[in-house]
């Protein structure tokens, strides 16, 4: 397997997956053999087939795709301008290797949709964004080879960062710009790359369509659950002995795909990736995988991460952990991102400190939360917040232990993959036969470094983020005692 990419498993029938138990990888020869040939669709019938399969993108977002759709020809009409259709697969996302497993076992049933949409739409121009990992890049580029695509196509790629897949920063960066999102919120369906309507989804969701334009409707509404026909890919790591790429059917329970990757569930279960939502044991026993049934567990869907936790590792720490990457993943252009994340990841180290009961130190992120929602120039604060919030009111044991005992005494194990964290980071130190409890190192990198119910500084043993690394060399040179130390890498 290339680059990484988890196994490929799963449960019922396959249809994205078919085929790859017995090739490995479809060529285009393969993929005809396994998934037959696909007829071209009109515009209505276009929107007309996405809307009777409630097709929504398997991003994050969730937007329905025949409304997608028919807002890119409504603004084509309008402003007498051509359309582009640009497939997202740059996945940029730690956790997520869904859309990736596609691009290097099944590029064709992505292509397939994507040329599908683009010749409905009369689109002159298709882009396959991906990331510059290189992950799926020379699949994707020997299937456009094998064939002759409906319309000029062009691979773009963009910097390997999470703010990258974001909708608008793809779009930059097609259009020579840098790949953040725009400084305000706007629609790709209206001004897109080049400026022209843009019909944007990611890699699975222009893989969902190719199989729905060749089963049919009802063909399609075989499997899943009547609201949400279908399968969908799920990324499932964390704990997991087997962490894999699932396809599983709407509908089938969590607990299923847990065992079914030997993942161990332990103090909660992420759902949706690092802008999804925790859930508790108890509600990852009885959820079921789909939008609503994550939902009403308390979870999300979001672009099928599933990250089980287990039962080693210190929660708030893992939590921590994320947050520092995810706030040092901002694009730096917005007040909520620059200054309201760092705020929000100093509340979920200083609530551990001591003095306050469980109630008042999760309002105290709550509260950091509530301070970005909202008010970004894309998503992400709002996902992040989401995130942190969903913690602290399923980590309520954790969290009532490290406010008891000054911690919970487990190790940080990073089973949330965090890149840079698996033992390269600098860490921070104390000599504690210097350390006489001055306190300003918390004051110079609270993010970090909070101080314990003596006043001694206390931190998780967790890399520090490079974001942080300048702040931490300044505490490390101005400790009056010389105590505090900036490991090196291991």
């Amino acid at each position: 397997m290339s680059s990484g990419v988890p196994p490929v498993r799963h449960l019922g029938t396959p249809r994205l997956t078919a085929g790859l138990d017995d090739y490995g990888r479809l060529d285009l020869r393969a993929h005809h053999e396994v998934h037959g040939g696909l007829r071209a669709l009109s515009a209505a019938e276009l929107v007309e087939l996405a809307g009777s399969i409630r097709l929504h993108g398997r991003g994050g977002a969730g937007f329905p795709f025949a409304r997608k759709v028919a807002a890119v020809l409504a603004a084509a009409d309008r402003r007498a301008l051509p359309t582009t259709v640009v497939v997202n697969a740059t996945e940029g996302e730690p956790p997520s290797w869904k859309d990736k497993a596609l691009l290097t076992r099944a590029p064709h049933l992505v292509l397939d949709g994507a040329a599908a949409a683009a010749r409905a739409i009369g689109a002159q121009l298709l882009v396959v964004g991906i990331a510059d990992d290189g992950v799926g890049q020379a699949s994707l580029l020997a299937a456009l080879a094998e064939r002759r695509m409906a319309v000029p196509t062009r691979v773009v790629s963009v910097p390997h960062r999470f703010i990258s897949g974001e909708g608008g920063a793809l779009v930059r960066g097609i259009n020579g710009e840098l790949p953040i999102p725009p400084g305000k919120r706007g629609s790709t369906s209206e001004s897109g790359v080049g400026g022209v309507p843009t019909l944007l989804a990611n890699a699975e969701t222009f893989a969902q369509l190719a199989v729905a334009a060749r089963l049919g409707p009802q063909g399609y509404a075989e499997v899943g659950t009547a609201e949400e026909p279908g399968t969908v890919l799920l990324t499932v790591g964390g704990s997991a002995l087997r962490p894999s790429v699932v396809e599983v059917p709407t509908g089938t329970p969590l607990a299923q795909v847990l065992d079914l990757c030997a993942a161990e569930i332990g103090d909660g279960v992420l759902t949706g990736g690092f802008h999804g939502r925790w859930i508790s044991p108890e509600a990852a026993r009885y959820a079921e995988v789909s939008r609503a049934g994550l939902a009403a567990a308390g979870g999300s869907l979001g672009a099928g991460v599933i990250l089980p936790l287990g039962a080693g590792t210190c929660p708030l720490a893992e939590v921590t952990q994320v947050l520092h990457y995810l706030a040092g993943q901002s694009a730096g252009q917005c007040g909520p991102c620059r200054l309201g994340l760092p705020e929000l990841a100093r509340a979920l180290v200083t609530l551990s400190g001591g003095g306050s009961g469980v109630g008042s130190a999760a309002e105290s992120v709550r509260a950091a939360a509530g301070a970005v929602r909202g008010r970004g120039a894309c998503s992400h604060p709002d996902g992040t917040a989401t995130f942190a919030v969903s913690a602290v009111e399923v980590f309520t044991d954790d969290l009532a232990t490290h406010l008891l005992h000054d911690g919970c005494g487990r190790p940080t194990l990073g089973v949330l993959p965090v890149p840079g964290t698996a033992d390269s980071g600098r860490r921070l130190a104390v000599d504690w036969t210097r350390c006489d409890g001055h306190g300003l190192c918390a004051e110079l990198v609270p993010e970090l470094i909070r101080l314990d119910g003596n006043g001694y500084p206390a931190f998780p043993d967790t890399p520090v983020p490079d974001w942080l690394e300048p702040d931490a060399r300044r505490a490390v040179s101005m400790c009056p005692a010389l105590a505090l130390r900036l490991q090196p890498r291991r």
